[in-house]
């Protein structure tokens, strides 16, 4: 099992859970960060760090978010890894919570 990123992290990329993974399984796109579930240890760290709530395990992805299980595999082979935290988006405050954010995902 792996830990997830989901939709609420597009556009507020929030670093903090980068911070506290043992094991540096994070992967940095533009507006967007991804796990990596080969590199993941499910130790479940980095999902109370999220200020956006957009951490899940696995199995509790919320319905409708499935896809993300497929973009974190997907993503985290194409983007740099991130082990160090940086700020978040500047307008990050203003996309917190807003829903349906796949379409400006920039891959």
């Amino acid at each position: 099992m792996t830990f997830v990123v989901t939709d609420n992290c597009i556009l507020c990329k929030h670093t903090d859970c980068v911070e506290v993974c043992p094991v540096d399984c994070f992967y940095e796109g533009p507006n967007f960060l991804v796990i990596d579930p080969d590199e993941c240890i499910d130790c479940a760290l980095c999902e109370p760090e999220c200020p956006a709530n957009a951490i899940f395990s696995e199995d509790e992805v919320p319905k409708g978010q499935e896809i993300y299980i497929e973009l974190n595999e997907e993503l985290a082979q194409k983007w740099p890894n991130i082990t160090e935290m940086k700020d978040s988006l500047p307008e990050s405050e203003k996309w917190d919570g807003v829903e349906g954010k796949l379409q400006y995902l920039e891959k």
